[in-house]
C-alpha cells in the first residue's frame, strides 16, 4: 500500500502533514530491530510501517537478530517477570542473556542514523553505540509492576538509550532517558483487518467446520498463559449454561517464544471433548485472511489477558465494528471506555457476564462496535503511528519540545 491509498480513510490534512513532517528525516536511515519477522504484534506493526516509511521517502529498515532456542527460553521467562509474574531467575540465566547478547552484538552490523531497537532481546546491541548515530529502545509489554530484579538488571542498558518508548502512561519507569508515549496501531489495509465479502468469511468457516447457526464468541491471541487462554474456556462454559453458543481460540506460533506447546497442553486438557470448543492454530502471515474472516463471523470478541502490552487483537476487533469483552488490564483501558466502546472485566464471571449481555442483545453489542470502530479510527491506525515515530526521529535531533517546520 501507498500512504496516499490511507487518505480516503483519514483524509487529507493527515496524510499532508505526514508528507511535510517527513521532508525533515530525507537524510536519515532509520534501522528497526526486532527478534522475530513472523509472530506478535511487534512484527505485524513493522511489516506495515517500514514500507510506508519509505514511501513517505525515509530510508527505513528492518533487521532481525539470531539466537539459539535456550536464549529464548531466557528472554521469555524475562518477559513474563516484567509483567509482574512470578518466576525463577538465577545467575545462569543472567550469563546466558549476557553471552549471547555479546554474540549478537558481533553478528549484528549498525548502520542506521538512528537505531530502532524493540523490547529486551536486543536490547545489548546499545553496546554498539557509535558518536554518530542516535539510539531508542521500545518497550511493547506491561511494566508497570515488574519484578525487579530482571527489571535493574535491564535498566542498566536501557538508560544508554538516548530515548525510550512506551504504550501507556501507566508503563513509565524511573529512567535517566527521555521516556516518550506512543501507543501501537494496525493497519486498515493488511490482509487481517482489510474488508471481507460474506462468501469469503463463510468460505473460511467451512473451512475449520465452524457451525455457522450458534453464536460465536472468541479470542484471538498467541497461546500464552498471559492470554488466560484456559480463563477463556472456564469463561464460555459459564456462558454455554445460558446461551447454545460456540468458542474459537485462535493462536499463532512466535519464533521467539518456546512456552506455546506447554500452553497448548493445557488448553487441550480443558476442552476436553466438547465438539463446539475449536482450538485453532493459525500460522502467522500464511493465513491472515482467515483470521480476519473468524473475526468478522464472531457475535463477540473476549481478550481476557492477565497482563498486556496494548493487545492488538482488541484494535483489530474494534475495527471491525465487534463487540470486545476484554480484561482492565496493561493498554486495552486506553482502547476500551467501558460500556461506551466495548466492556471491561476483571473475573471470569464478570467476562462471562459481559458475554452474555451481548449475546441477548445484539443492537447494544452493535452500539459498541460502532463506537469502537471510531475510536481506532481516530487514534490506532498507522498513519497516526507514522506520524508519532517521524515527530520522534526529529526530536532526537532538536534541543527545543517543538519542531519547527
Amino acid at each position: 500500500m501507498k500512504i496516499s491509498d490511507y487518505e480516503k480513510i483519514v483524509g487529507s490534512e493527515t496524510i499532508h502533514e505526514l508528507t511535510l513532517i517527513s521532508r525533515k528525516l530525507a537524510r536519515r536511515k532509520i534501522q528497526c530491530i526486532n527478534s522475530t519477522r513472523v509472530g506478535g504484534g511487534v512484527a505485524e506493526i513493522l511489516t506495515s510501517i517500514i514500507p510506508l516509511l519509505n514511501d513517505l521517502g525515509i530510508n527505513a529498515t528492518w533487521d532481525v537478530i539470531n539466537a539459539d532456542p535456550s536464549y529464548y527460553n531466557v528472554t521469555k521467562a524475562f518477559h513474563n517477570c516484567l509483567h509482574g509474574k512470578q518466576c525463577e531467575i538465577t545467575q545462569a540465566m543472567f550469563d546466558k542473556f549476557v553471552s549471547t547478547g555479546g554474540a549478537i552484538i558481533k553478528e549484528t552490523k549498525i548502520y542506521g542514523d538512528i537505531v530502532f531497537v524493540h523490547d529486551p532481546q536486543p536490547i545489548m546491541l546499545i553496546e554498539n553505540k557509535g558518536k554518530g548515530n542516535k539510539w531508542i529502545w521500545r518497550c511493547h509489554v506491561d511494566v508497570s509492576n515488574p519484578y525487579m530484579e530482571v527489571w535493574k538488571f535491564l535498566q542498566r542498558f536501557i538508560e544508554k538509550y538516548d530515548s525510550s518508548v512506551f504504550s501507556s502512561p501507566k508503563f513509565a519507569r524511573d529512567l535517566q532517558i527521555p521516556q516518550f508515549l506512543i501507543p501501537p496501531s494496525i493497519d486498515p489495509f493488511s490482509e487481517k483487518n482489510r474488508e471481507l465479502t460474506r462468501s469469503d468469511i463463510n468460505r473460511v468457516l467451512d473451512k475449520y467446520g465452524i457451525d455457522k447457526t450458534k453464536p460465536i464468541m472468541a479470542q484471538i491471541s498467541r497461546f500464552d498463559y498471559l492470554k488466560d487462554p484456559v480463563g477463556v474456556i472456564d469463561t464460555y462454559k459459564l456462558v454455554k449454561k445460558y446461551v447454545d453458543c460456540q468458542l474459537l481460540l485462535i493462536g499463532n506460533r512466535a519464533a521467539d517464544d518456546p512456552e506455546m506447546e506447554m500452553v497448548m497442553n493445557d488448553i487441550m486438557e480443558k476442552k476436553g471433548n466438547d465438539p463446539d470448543i475449536h482450538v485453532l492454530l493459525i500460522e502467522p502471515d500464511q493465513n491472515d485472511l482467515d483470521v480476519n474472516a473468524l473475526q468478522r463471523a464472531s457475535n463477540v470478541i473476549l481478550q481476557k489477558s492477565i497482563r498486556e502490552g496494548f493487545a492488538l487483537t482488541v484494535t483489530e476487533a474494534l475495527w471491525k465494528s465487534k463487540p470486545v469483552v476484554a480484561s482492565a488490564v496493561g493498554g486495552i483501558p486506553q482502547q476500551i471506555r467501558h460500556r461506551y466502546s466495548g466492556i471491561l472485566c476483571r473475573t471470569i464471571g464478570g467476562a462471562a457476564l459481559g458475554v452474555r449481555e451481548i449475546l441477548n442483545n445484539p443492537e447494544y453489542g452493535a452500539r459498541l462496535g460502532k463506537n469502537g470502530k471510531e475510536h481506532v479510527r481516530r487514534n490506532f491506525l498507522s498513519t497516526r503511528h507514522l506520524r508519532d515515530y517521524i515527530l520522534l526521529f526529529l526530536q532526537l535531533y532538536n534541543n527545543e519540545d517543538i519542531i519547527h517546520l
